[in-house]
């Protein structure tokens, strides 16, 4: 399994002409492999993760999962692709406040899978991974701000994706918390052996991943993250 980004390139229209975001981005990860992307607000970083995550389509270039071109799917095969190939984990949590704990996890499972009982129990042993055992059939206003993370983190993981991405995972968390949630990414992505890619502006967040890039101008390049 592998991601390969070849010359992505993304522009907007607005009133005084196209707006270049990304500038001919390439890059290639293996399965295991893990990414922090680094940048200032407005960098284009979290617009590439986008793209990766076929959230949106690019103006040029290609992106490829184990050799498929998700963009060249129809609408319906393209959401299909993403439910299953792809786990995300945002800033904000997007839980559902109405749903406990186990049913936001088991919510990426609610279209075309079947097995729903082992799907279940796959829920229950990554929320005891993460350390959320207890709080099942708890709903999401009765966890803390990292606990709330973990269920994402669990959620993202349910189907088994190839990759994993996480637009700044640890932005609204405290430090400790922040630490704990990044070490957590982490182990599971090692566990599960994802494609893992994380856009944070955390320099500590960075510093945990075997490879850091950095976007500016819409451009990825290396960056070196002193202590």
């Amino acid at each position: 399994m592998s991601l390969n980004v070849s010359h992505l390139c993304k522009d907007y229209s607005t009133r005084s002409g196209p707006l270049s975001v990304l500038r001919d981005v390439s890059f290639e990860l293996q399965r295991g492999a893990a990414l922090a992307i680094m940048g200032p607000s407005g960098s284009g970083k979290s617009t590439l993760l986008h793209l990766v995550g076929t959230l949106d389509r690019p103006t040029s270039g290609a992106v490829l999962l184990d050799g498929k071109d998700p963009f060249s799917l129809a609408d319906a095969e393209l959401a299909d692709f993403r439910n299953q190939q792809i786990g995300f984990v945002f800033q904000d949590h997007h839980l559902l406040p109405q749903c406990s704990v186990l049913e936001n996890v088991l919510i990426p499972t609610l279209v075309n899978h079947a097995g729903k009982a082992d799907l279940a129990k796959r829920a229950a042993e990554l929320l005891e991974h993460v350390g959320l055992s207890n709080r099942l059939h708890h709903r999401p206003a009765e966890l803390s701000g990292g606990e709330r993370q973990r269920v994402a983190v669990a959620r993202a993981l349910i189907l088994h994706p190839t990759l994993l991405l996480a637009d700044e995972p640890t932005g609204n968390l405290d430090r400790r918390t922040a630490q704990s949630v990044g070490r957590l990414l982490l182990e599971l992505h090692q566990q599960e052996q994802t494609i893992l890619i994380v856009v944070t502006h955390s320099a500590e967040l960075a510093r945990t991943f075997p490879q850091t890039l950095e976007m500016a101008d819409g451009a990825l390049q290396p960056v070196e993250i002193t202590s």
